[in-house]
């Protein structure tokens, strides 16, 4: 498997090459097929060929699972109610062979095999994308894969074919025709999708498939298998067009993706922060640019935080990324990306268009109309940077404009911490956020959970603890074993993301019976904190008047179990 992605020479019983995770010029990458080990002596990385698929092609974990079964033709085991692949294999299987069919008709047609030559393409581009051409035809694909009313449906439901609504003639007709088609691919290298562009007449220019059981536009990206699999990837940038993909890949920029036919979408930040650091987003300088540029501005607010970068390329005036880079090339290309906006200068220099920054008034405004984008940047360093950053337009101390945009109605202040929170805190992840790491870490911890350990979180009011009640129902029900299967259970649901970043961040030691431990030890503080905060509801609402015959109980109940504290 790593052979198919590096050169190896053989050296005994082991393999050598160059290593692909970092700069070298001799050879310390060394893979022992008998021990099913990669090891590099330079730079130290080493694993399964597990680890290799999610270091080198950025895959995540189920993924990385998925490629290694479908290579040894094994089928993967799901959990029970999860989509299983095998439901939509017709469709694959359909999708792989209509792109071939494509890809047959486009080295058979002199008038697209002459369009493809006129935009620079390569043979060997060509073959990379798998780009093809749909015949000048009403049923090319339909009287090729749809001879038999079943066949029929799967090409609807593909999106290959469209029924006719006046019901004169056939009864469907080809999707795609006269034009050059652009095949959209998963994660797998598997087709799910089209994107095709007229030749020289048509309308629209663009047409793309429509949404399938295979494909969702706000979440794929177009040259995102190929940027995968092109060697190591430190970046994307992301640009509007197949033709601008395509051509920045042939360049060398083999980092370039697209959106379909749809703005930036947070599920797709969210897929390219999965696999980078670091996002350029590319744009035509006209107005349609700068309005396209100031929509994936407010979508990546709240993906920007420390460890990230955010960056804007306005790109000069009657050029796009395809025009540009076969005009500059790619050195000329790569150096105006370095030089981009990064995100905080954008939204500043945007704001400050918009308000004449010289007098007070205009300062004001700025500052407001700051307040509601800042508000989406999550808690930490960056955003305290971010509105530092404002504060030095608009002449005032950070502190003093945080302090007056928490008390703005438009924006919602955090909850202020407590001295006695702050200490508990201190040095560690909040209690929630403590018993959330455990549990991912070692999810068969839930298992020593007791049911009034779990009760007691009913009133609690810390922040996640939502999740946490979720995420610990979830384990005793249906247990798991490992923090991957855990991330991968709630990948889609709301607060996954959070999974992830919460077990990198918070230390746990590397003992289950430990863990459990801890965990029925935050549960039971998180437990007194709910009784806390009741009892101090309750004796508020008895100095305002009469508690009612339950709540009198409840406070009684409540009182009983508080704890004594020094001597009280």
């Amino acid at each position: 498997m790593v052979g198919s992605r590096v050169p190896l020479t053989k050296a005994g019983r082991e393999y050598k090459a160059c290593c692909p995770f970092h700069t070298e010029k001799t050879a310390s990458f060394w893979v022992s097929p008998e021990k099913q080990f990669y090891h590099c002596f330079g730079c130290g990385a080493h694993g399964t060929a597990l680890r290799f698929l999610m270091e080198y092609d950025h895959m995540s974990f189920p993924e990385a699972i998925e490629d290694l079964a479908g290579r040894l033709g094994l089928a993967v085991p799901r959990e029970a109610g999860s989509t299983q692949d095998s439901q939509h294999a017709p469709l694959y299987e359909l999708m792989g062979r209509v792109a071939r069919f494509y890809g047959e008709s486009l080295a058979h047609d002199e008038r697209a095999g002459r369009y493809v030559g006129q935009r620079g393409l390569s043979a060997e581009t060509v073959q990379r994308f798998a780009l093809g051409y749909a015949p000048d035809a009403w049923n090319a694909v339909l009287s090729r894969f749809g001879t038999r009313e079943a066949d029929r449906r799967d090409l609807a439901a593909a999106g290959l074919i469209i029924e006719r609504a006046d019901g004169r003639g056939e009864h469907h007709y080809d999707r795609f025709r006269d034009r050059i088609m652009f095949p959209i691919r998963d994660s797998r290298g598997r087709t799910v999708a089209f994107g095709g562009r007229v030749l020289d007449r048509g309308e629209p220019k663009y047409l793309n498939s429509p949404e399938t059981a295979l494909f969702h536009k706000g979440r794929e990206l177009y040259g995102l298998y190929e940027s995968r699999t092109g060697g190591s990837l430190k970046r994307l940038v992301v640009v509007e067009g197949y033709m601008d993909v395509v051509r920045l890949h042939q360049a060398g920029i083999t980092y370039a993706v697209a959106t379909l036919g749809t703005a930036t979408t947070p599920e797709h930040l969210k897929r390219i922060f999965r696999l980078v650091r670091e996002v350029v987003f590319a744009f035509d300088g006209d107005r349609a640019g700068r309005s396209a540029a100031w929509r994936a501005l407010q979508h990546a607010l709240p993906e920007a935080r420390e460890g990230r970068e955010i960056r804007f390329l306005f790109l000069p005036e009657g050029h796009d990324p395809d025009s540009l880079v076969g005009a500059e090339g790619r050195e000329a290309f790569e150096r105006r990306m370095e030089s981009a906006l990064p995100l905080s200068e954008y939204l500043v220099r945007e704001l400050s268009g918009e308000s004449d920054i010289t007098h007070a008034d205009g300062r004001a405004r700025l500052a407001e109309a700051a307040r509601p984008l800042v508000a989406k940047v999550p808690p930490g360093v960056y955003r305290e940077l971010l509105i530092g950053r404002v504060a030095e337009v608009v002449k005032l101390p950070a502190e003093r404009l945080e302090a007056l945009w928490q008390d703005g109605a438009t924006v919602p202040a955090p909850a202020p911490r407590s001295p006695a929170r702050a200490r508990r805190s201190a040095g560690r992840g909040s209690l929630v956020r403590q018993a959330i790491a455990r549990l991912v870490r070692f999810p068969s911890a839930a298992a020593a959970v007791t049911e009034a350990e779990r009760g007691g979180l009913e009133g609690c009011p810390e922040p996640g603890a939502d999740l946490l009640r979720a995420l610990l129902d979830d384990l005793r029900a249906r247990p798991l074993q490992i923090s991957a299967q855990v991330i991968e259970r709630w990948r889609e649901r709301p607060g996954g993301e959070y999974l992830g970043r919460v077990l990198e961040r918070e230390a746990v030691l590397n003992d289950a019976d430990a863990a459990a431990v801890e965990l029925r030890a935050a549960l039971e503080k998180l437990a007194g904190l709910g009784t806390e905060r009741r009892l101090q509801a309750l004796e508020a609402k008895s100095r305002a008047g009469p508690l009612t015959s339950d709540e009198f109980k409840e406070f009684q109940m409540l009182t009983s179990r508080k704890p004594v504290r020094d001597g009280k």
